[in-house]
């Protein structure tokens, strides 16, 4: 009983918080707090739909946000910090790094097309088949969504619209950007073709509630 009351505080919190943040690893450190909130909503529905929801996200949260995290390092290798200001106009020195940091955000807000959209897809069916407050879930998942949306804006906005700030003459190795880049097209392949982690993640889901029957 009490899983869902903190699961619902920890995506509130965690997405106010990366909000207001200028330490874009301290963001998106926050996010994930958020996007953990999300996995024990699932959780605590104690269903089908919502163990597998709360499986499918582990997956494709580890895939949008460890695409954001590569893109961040990259970024660490050229700017001078990681605060917002820090990148100010780096997307037109870095337009790979920051394309591919674009997918993986587009993910981590759960916009179709990518793998994050499938797991809050299945975490709101889970939501709608509670008999009552699945409606108040719905609310909340796609409140914390348009809350992951302005804090994914600030990067993108400071990275394509900010006026270049001094910069080292590094680059960042391009075995890096090919991680990325096969990261953030997972996180589209999956949202195309989810039926490998669906699956598998409605396995596990299965197995949790037979241990609880």
């Amino acid at each position: 009983a009490y899983l869902m009351p903190l699961a619902i505080l920890g995506i509130l919190v965690g997405s106010a918080v990366a909000m207001f943040e200028r330490n874009i690893k301290r963001m998106l450190a926050f996010s994930s707090v958020a996007q953990i909130g999300y996995m024990m909503l699932g959780a605590s529905l104690v269903t089908a739909t919502g163990l597998t929801a709360a499986t499918l996200h582990m997956f494709n949260h580890a895939l949008a946000k460890g695409g954001l995290f590569l893109a961040i390092a990259a970024v660490a290798i050229v700017a001078a910090g990681c605060r917002i200001s820090d990148i100010a106009g780096l997307a037109r020195r870095m337009p790979w790094t920051f394309a591919a940091l674009v997918v993986a955000g587009l993910s981590l807000i759960g916009v179709p097309g990518t793998a994050g959209f499938i797991s809050k897809w299945y975490l709101i069916n889970a939501a709608l088949e509670l008999e009552t407050g699945g409606i108040a879930l719905v609310a909340l998942i796609l409140a914390s969504s348009l809350m992951a949306v302005v804090y994914v804006w600030r990067i993108v906005e400071a990275a394509y619209f900010g006026e270049p700030t001094e910069q080292q003459a590094a680059a960042a190795p391009r075995a890096l950007i090919v991680v990325l880049w096969a990261v953030a097209i997972a996180n589209i392949g999956f949202g195309i073709a989810p039926q490998l982690p669906l699956s598998l993640s409605a396995a596990a889901a299965d197995i949790l509630l037979g241990h609880l029957r």
